[in-house]
């Protein structure tokens, strides 16, 4: 079947979908496709999932702090089985809920993997068989696939598992090998030691959380291995053998592993595969499509935006730079994306959060003589009975010839939370005495922001 629209959206991840129904609120007739389920990496293998994993497992630590309040539970027991198909289950439905969305706001889905012909016509084949499902004509291609996590050329790697394999598994083992030391890493290793796996973690560094803030890093580092993660630092996985459930693992150090799984949490990279760019024209540079800051390609009539851009690979950046696409083309209103003070988080437990420059970034950039640095080291008042748990740590980094606020990070309860809100601050210059100014909410952790001297 041909068909033609305005603009032909590939890939109904957030970025995608974003677009599609803004270019649609505009008047534009807008088609999209996607040959998975709608919602993208964050909504089906990624952050909301994964964050339903953190609020299931962190019960456990809960728990463990229920006595000093007079509670008492016996016997605990943990079913991952019955938390990972709840799980799915909430994925289903929100996969419903974005497809109910894009015919409510008159967005075509068609269902199906798209792959250029040429520079204005897409052809949706069904993957299984190569059979041709439709051909479609726009005027305007916006390019929204994402990424996908990378897997390293060592013998046996197909026995790991990637993040995206951790969501469609029945159950979690009981003993498990996690590499990397990024987001995924670290927060795989706290929700699984949560739900009462035994986590080894193996980096290749010397650190967590590369561009971090190294404090809050380290801190991050010890509280782990509280919880009795094993981090295993200066490890290079070198060989896999065995079989499904009875891994073992070799490093280049020849140390010798046995695991029930492997996790595989070593990056991402743009999902270029199958859409035949050659025949489109786009050039791609370093296995990622180069836009300019309009997310326009080489090619006058085809986009691209979020991670297949691999710039901020962030779920809120490639919704806002959907919206921002369709604003600019079928809205005539000028804006591009502010890529100023994205503030990130990292879901482990504790979780950090950071919006600006660290400390490392600011003496690098302005001078160590420059700066000034201060922080704020506390039990929080949750765990004041217990007297168990990590402590939170609250930074500033201030530039001293004008006082302005350049960084804002935090690891401890809610940090994604609070540093949410210090970012609209950061965003509208404050500076240190804004800060002293503002009234604190009593007793909170935030309030240690507006309180240190």
């Amino acid at each position: 079947m041909k068909r033609s629209f305005d603009l032909i959206v590939i890939g109904a991840g957030s970025g995608g979908l974003a677009a599609a129904k803004k270019a649609a609120s505009y008047g534009a007739s807008v088609a999209i496709v996607e040959g998975d389920l709608v919602g993208g990496t964050c909504v089906i293998r990624g952050c909301v999932p994964k964050k339903l994993l953190v609020y299931g497992s962190s019960l456990s630590e809960s728990i463990s702090y229920s006595p000093s309040y007079g509670f008492g539970f016996d016997n605990l027991k943990i079913n991952s089985k019955t938390l990972l198909a709840n799980v799915k289950k909430e994925v289903q439905r929100l996969n419903e809920l974005h497809e109910e969305f894009l015919l409510k706001s008159n967005v075509q889905l068609l269902k199906g993997w798209g792959e250029f012909k040429n520079s204005n016509c897409i052809v949706v084949k069904n993957r299984r068989n190569g059979e041709i499902l439709n051909e479609l004509y726009g005027e305007k291609i916006l390019i929204a696939v994402g990424g996908r996590p990378k897997r390293p050329s060592i013998e046996g790697a197909h026995f790991g598992w990637t993040s995206d394999d951790m969501f469609l598994l029945e159950k979690f083992p009981n003993k498990i090998l996690i590499v990397g030391a990024g987001y995924i890493a670290c927060e795989f290793a706290c929700i699984l030691q949560g739900l009462g796996v035994e986590v080894t973690q193996l980096i290749r560094g010397q650190n967590l959380l590369r561009g971090f803030d190294g404090e809050l890093s380290s801190a991050l580092s010890e509280a782990m291995k509280t919880k009795g993660i094993k981090l295993r630092f200066g490890e290079n996985i070198c060989s896999i053998k065995g079989k499904p459930g009875e891994l073992i693992i070799r490093t280049t150090s020849d140390e010798k592993f046995d695991s029930n799984g492997l996790l595989f949490a070593t990056g991402r990279e743009p999902f270029l595969e199958g859409l035949r760019l050659d025949q489109s024209g786009v050039k791609i540079s370093n296995n990622k499509i180069t836009v300019n800051n309009e997310n326009k390609t080489n090619i006058s009539n085809i986009f691209a935006i979020g991670d297949v851009t691999n710039r901020i690979n962030l779920t809120p950046i490639a919704i806002d730079e959907g919206r921002s696409f369709a604003d600019r083309i079928y809205g005539n209103i000028n804006r591009n994306v502010n890529y100023d003070l994205v503030p990130y988080a990292v879901f482990s437990q504790p979780e950090i959060a950071s919006v600006g420059m660290t400390e490392e970034k600011a003496k690098e950039l302005i001078g160590k003589d420059k700066i000034k640095i201060y922080r704020s080291i506390f039990r929080p008042l949750s765990k004041s009975i217990p007297k168990k748990g990590s402590k939170c740590i609250l930074k500033l980094v201030v530039e001293k010839n004008n006082n302005k606020v350049l960084g804002c990070h935090m690891i401890g309860e809610n940090a994604s939370e609070i540093i949410q809100m210090a970012s609209i601050s950061l965003l509208l210059g404050a500076k240190k005495t804004d800060f002293d100014n503002t009234m604190a909410l009593h007793p909170t952790i935030a309030e240690e922001f507006v309180t240190m001297r």
